[in-house]
């Protein structure tokens, strides 16, 4: 965590043209290194192929990319297990290939945000290093979370608390002389010890840490966990098991304390004094859209993902709720919502929606892209979704590397008590091209298999096609950028059959029919884009099922 910069930078690096408060109605496209595009043959993604495919980004119409973790890492976690912030890992490249792709996204109009992992580090950090060396109370154990075991030889966890991952959140050390020591707490794998924010040095390096990466010229960060950093005092029981399914549904212990705000707001008054609208964007999980609006009060960061729109059924009645809850919360504290269908975390939404029957998922995310695209706010794209690319669900067991596939296998509780284990799914690598042993996506092959379908999902199989699901993405991302009453602004709710959602933009109307079966309505005006082909009779149109279009008016 001490290694300094070495690339140089200019005195007054390219930015995008200034545009305050852009991350308001921004669309933020998610790069998933290892899996996006790899330039050296090894199989993994790296930065300098991110840097080689951003064109791609800017022809399709996004305002920043988000990278997932390049740091250098063990990768026990995908790059979630820092060993060194400061440093690239060489799997993805080289502090240059860093500074390169800043300097060509800013040269294309493209922002950068990077990911910052504050709730843990890898067990193979320096500090966790020598806190393992140290006895008992040291100063170096401080850093991060050590108690003493329960039992009458300490040899029963501190506590109760589980990992997300599955099993217990504590693991116990040797010491140096070959004796069970103490526990350490790590609500993720065991190579993922968590930090102790109540400690002064933590907090100093992590502001150090951003500062490091504002100075090379990044625009943001995602910070992930940012719900997690601090921890009830004491450390209480939780009560009950399948501590992972109350994530998200209430306040827990080890996940959104009030303590965590105070730290937002030290990063806040960081970022503002760096020039740019640099931004913080918080990975929070809370039980409400009122919780969740507190990681975005004028003084904390600029934006939070939005996952209760993200785990929303297909129902009209239940998306509307939700997209009201979520515009009323984030709008008392004057702060933009964020739509994000998708992740690296989470099955991909042509799959999720696709239990009504065959080509249904497609023709509903496909649907869903339009509608969130329509609502006020910023937006969030998970790579590969303007391909339309669904869950590969049949990834033989010995290609897996999700560490929750193992801990839950090895402890035979097939995931109930953690999470499912089967994130490698949506990280399969991105098909460029019709052929080739990767579509494209490297010289090498691909660390994960790609289904020989993915080669008409591929870019240059879909570029063209009007009816392709990436030139769907381009046009949409287009009329959002021409049309002023998209993005921020407000929004009104029109009256429309059950099962059908229609709202109005300043200038727009946008209609969602989420039924089995086409919907007839008064024609709203004229037709921009559609999901699905139209079809009109006298003076109305009739809207095919699990579609969205979009009305100038």
């Amino acid at each position: 965590m001490t290694q300094e910069l070495t690339t140089s930078l200019p005195t007054e690096p390219v930015r995008p043209s200034e545009s305050p408060g852009w991350w308001r109605d921004a669309v933020i496209y998610q790069v998933y290194v290892r899996s996006f595009a790899d330039s050296d043959g090894d199989g993994i993604g790296d930065l300098r192929g991110v840097r080689e495919r951003l064109p791609h980004l800017a022809g399709l119409g996004v305002d920043a990319v988000w990278l997932t973790p390049f740091y250098a890492s063990p990768q026990a976690d995908g790059g979630y297990d820092v060993a060194d912030y400061r440093t690239v890992d060489p799997l993805f490249g080289t502090l240059g290939d860093a500074d390169d792709l800043v300097r060509t996204a800013h040269e294309l109009g493209l922002r950068v945000i990077v990911d910052v992992v504050p709730n843990h580090s890898s067990d193979q950090h320096p500090w966790f290093r020598e806190a393992l060396a140290d006895r008992p109370g040291g100063a170096a154990r401080t850093r991060y979370h050590f108690r003493r075991g329960r039992g009458v030889h300490g040899e029963l966890p501190p506590n109760d608390w589980e990992s997300v991952f599955g099993g217990p959140a504590w693991t116990r050390t040797t010491d140096p002389d070959g004796t069970p020591g103490e526990w350490y707490l790590h609500l993720f794998a065991p190579e993922q010890p968590d930090l102790n924010w109540d400690s002064s040095e933590v907090r100093a390096e992590f502001d150090s840490v951003l500062r490091f990466w504002l100075d090379l010229g990044v625009d943001g960060f995602r910070i992930d966990v940012a719900h997690g950093m601090v921890k009830a005092a004491g450390l209480p029981d939780i009560g009950r098991t399948e501590q992972a399914k109350l994530i998200g549904s209430q306040v827990l212990p080890f996940f959104d304390q009030d303590g965590v705000h105070e730290i937002h707001r030290s990063w806040r008054r960081l970022l503002d004094s760096y020039p740019g609208d640099r931004i913080g964007v918080a990975e929070a999980w809370a039980p409400t859209s009122e919780r969740l609006a507190l990681y975005v009060r004028p003084d904390e960061l600029h934006q939070a993902f939005n996952f209760q729109f993200l785990k929303c059924p297909w129902d009209a009645a239940a998306m509307r709720q939700v997209i009201d809850e979520s515009l009323a919360a984030t709008g008392s504290v004057g702060a933009p919502t964020t739509w994000v269908l998708s992740n690296h975390d989470v099955v991909r939404h042509t799959t999720r929606y696709a239990d009504g029957g065959p080509g249904r998922g497609l023709a509903r995310a496909r649907a869903a892209a339009l509608l969130t695209l329509a609502l006020p706010g910023s937006s969030y794209l998970y790579q590969g979704e303007e391909l339309g690319l669904p869950e590969v669900t049949d990834l033989p067991d010995e290609l897996r590397q999700d560490p929750a596939f193992f801990r839950t296998s090895a402890d035979g509780q097939d995931g109930q008590d953690g999470q499912d284990g089967f994130r490698d799914g949506c990280r399969v690598p991105l098909p460029w091209t019709r052929s080739g042993d990767s579509y494209g996506f490297g010289p090498g092959g691909s660390w994960l298999p790609q289904p020989d379908a993915w080669s008409g999902l591929s870019v240059e199989a879909q570029t063209g096609d009007p009816g392709s699901t990436l030139e769907l993405y381009r046009g949409a991302l287009a009329l959002r950028r021409e049309l002023p009453g998209l993005g921020d602004g407000p929004m009104s709710w029109l009256q429309a059959p059950a099962g059908v959602l229609a709202l109005s933009r300043p200038g727009l109307v946008c209609t969602l029919n989420t039924l089995a079966e086409e919907v007839e309505l008064p024609v709203p005006g004229r037709a921009l884009l559609s999901s699905a082909p139209l079809s009109y009779g006298a003076g109305t149109v009739r809207i095919p099922p699990d579609s969205c279009a979009w009305w100038a008016i």
